[in-house]
Formats: structure tokens, C-alpha cells, sequence
């Protein structure tokens, strides 16, 4: 009964999901933008180094936001002309589709420790707010000597849509992440280097992990990664998982269907015993409230980032 009740359920989600409209990803992707310059593989990360990428990121941008005004998306131009500031610190960015970029915050040349935050659904340079937010708090919560890279280097899926609830693109991504994070690792070689995944980037990571020198990867709010188990994933990495008690996700069904035009779900509860990995809490907030000040899910993916056991539940699950 409850196998026929979990399959009931995710079959009304891949029907909502096919059937609401996903207009606001088309608007973002309808946006043009000029093909990026080609970049040179990332080998140090001095501070000359580093000026002269960021200077090719800002280059980059400001083409962008040229194009966009140009063609009347006005509401792009602004976020592109903002995003252009001498301040920010762009390791990478190309304005094409939803965009792709990845913005550095901390001095990344002098950083000990380094997070790599790699986002969920529905995000792309309209909505980038949300995880430059994140970013900015996770490294406030860190402190000197750490670094926090905001990773947008694949196209997310809407949430109400069928790509959500499979794996297709986290497999597009994850050769992505798995490049830059070997890149980061090659540049800056004594830094300790997690992957910070929330949601439907906690797939990307799981399918990137495999053979990758990180410390830590750390699953806030997933539904599934794709993978029956932590071991699955064939990391030396510790693998983290929470949830905090407001997150809806823990409403949807952990298994993975197989329909006549595609398998549907992610798999087993990242947070569950079967899956394996190590749990920390999260608090009670909602899904997009894991890096929110104060939260016990900040501090404790901070505390994960830095090296140190998480405060409050800290178990194998």
C-alpha cells in the first residue's frame, strides 16, 4: 500500500511538472549574449593571476550587458551592469542561455579553506540574488582566510518541470564542476576544498564526485542525488547530508521510476540510513533558508567547510 501510495504521488508531480508552463526559464535563456573569450586553464592563483581572470570575467560581463541593452532587456542590462562592479571577482562567465558563471567572494590567492557552492533548481542570472546571498553569508560565517566560490556552471532545471526529477542535467553539468573543481585544486593545492550542494546540485555533485580531491561534500535540501548510496558515489570525501524541518522536499517520494519516455526520481532519502552519509542538523527553515544568518544550518555547514564537527547532531545516519 505504501509503494502504491509513493508511486501515486510522484506520478501527480512528473504530471504537474509536465503540464505547468516553464515561462520564466524561457525568458532567461531568450536573452542574447556574444559568445565568452576562451580562457586559458586556471595554473596559479596569485593575486596578479587572479586580476587578470577576474579582469576577463568583468570584460565578459560588460559585453554582455552591451548586447543585452542593445536588445532592449533592460532588466538583464541592470543585473549585468551590476555584476560588472571593479569590486566583484568572476573566475568565469558567459551570458548565453539561463548564463553560467563563478563568483569568487574572500581572497581566494591567501584562502585556506574553500567552499564550492553549487545551486539548485531555477537558477540562473535572473534569479542569481538567492545564491549570491548565500555565498556572501557563508563566507561571512567562515571568516578570514576562507574563500566561497558561487558556482553556476550548468543549465538548472525548472522546478516545475519533468528535468527536475531526473538525472539528465546533472549529467550535462557534472563534467563542468569536475574541470573547475580540478583546476581549483591544481591552482591552489594546500586549500582545503568542499562542494557546499543544494537541492538539484547535490545531483551534479554526486555525479562529479567520483575521483575528485575535495575534503567534504555536503547535500542540504535533496530530494536524491541519483545514487542508492554514499559509497555509491566512489569519493575519499566525507559526504554530509541535512534537511531542516521545514523543507518540503521531505515530502517527496525517494524512488526512481522507470516510464516509457524516461526514468523519474532520485533515488534514496539523502538523509536516511540506507543512503550512508553523515548527518548534520539543519534547523527548522524552509528549502531556500539553509544559508540564512543565524541559522543552524549555516553554522554548521560553516563548521563542515573549516574542518571542525558540526554542532548540535553530528551521526553517521
Amino acid at each position: 500500500m505504501a509503494s502504491r501510495l509513493r508511486r501515486t504521488l510522484l506520478a501527480a508531480l512528473v504530471t504537474a511538472s509536465v503540464a505547468v508552463p516553464v515561462s520564466g526559464a524561457a525568458r532567461s535563456s531568450a536573452v542574447p549574449a556574444p559568445v565568452p573569450a576562451a580562457l586559458a586553464p586556471m595554473r596559479s592563483a596569485t593575486p596578479a593571476a587572479l586580476a587578470e581572470r577576474y579582469a576577463a570575467g568583468r570584460e565578459g560581463i560588460r559585453a554582455a550587458e552591451r548586447m543585452a541593452a542593445g536588445d532592449g532587456h533592460r532588466w538583464r542590462a541592470a543585473t549585468l551592469r551590476a555584476m560588472a562592479d571593479p569590486a566583484r571577482q568572476f573566475l568565469f562567465f558567459d551570458g548565453r542561455g539561463g548564463g553560467r558563471t563563478a563568483e569568487v567572494f574572500g581572497d581566494l590567492s591567501a584562502a585556506e579553506r574553500i567552499a564550492v557552492l553549487v545551486p539548485g533548481s531555477d537558477t540562473n542570472l535572473d534569479k542569481y540574488g538567492l545564491l549570491r546571498g548565500g555565498a556572501l553569508r557563508l563566507r561571512q560565517e567562515l571568516g578570514d582566510r576562507s574563500a566561497v566560490i558561487a558556482w553556476l556552471g550548468y543549465r538548472t532545471p525548472s522546478l516545475m518541470s519533468l528535468a527536475v526529477l531526473t538525472p539528465g542535467r546533472a549529467d550535462e553539468g557534472a563534467p563542468a564542476l569536475r574541470a573547475f573543481v580540478r583546476e581549483l585544486s591544481a591552482a591552489r593545492p594546500a586549500a582545503r576544498i568542499s562542494l557546499v550542494c543544494h537541492s538539484y546540485g547535490s545531483v551534479v555533485c554526486a555525479r562529479a564526485a567520483s575521483g575528485l580531491d575535495v575534503a567534504d561534500i555536503v547535500l542540504y535540501g535533496s530530494a536524491g542525488v541519483g545514487a542508492g548510496s554514499a559509497a555509491a558515489l566512489r569519493t575519499r570525501a566525507t559526504v554530509w547530508a541535512g534537511r531542516s524541518a521545514g523543507d518540503w522536499v521531505a515530502g517527496v517520494p525517494h524512488l526512481r521510476l522507470r516510464l516509457p519516455f524516461a526514468t523519474v526520481g532520485l533515488g534514496t532519502d539523502p538523509v536516511s540510513p540506507e543512503f550512508g552519509a553523515r548527518i548534520f542538523a539543519a534547523g527548522d527553515g524552509g528549502h531556500s533558508d539553509y544559508l540564512r544568518s543565524g541559522s543552524t544550518s549555516l553554522r554548521n555547514i560553516a563548521r563542515i567547510v573549516a574542518g571542525q564537527s558540526p554542532a548540535g547532531q553530528d551521526r553517521d545516519a
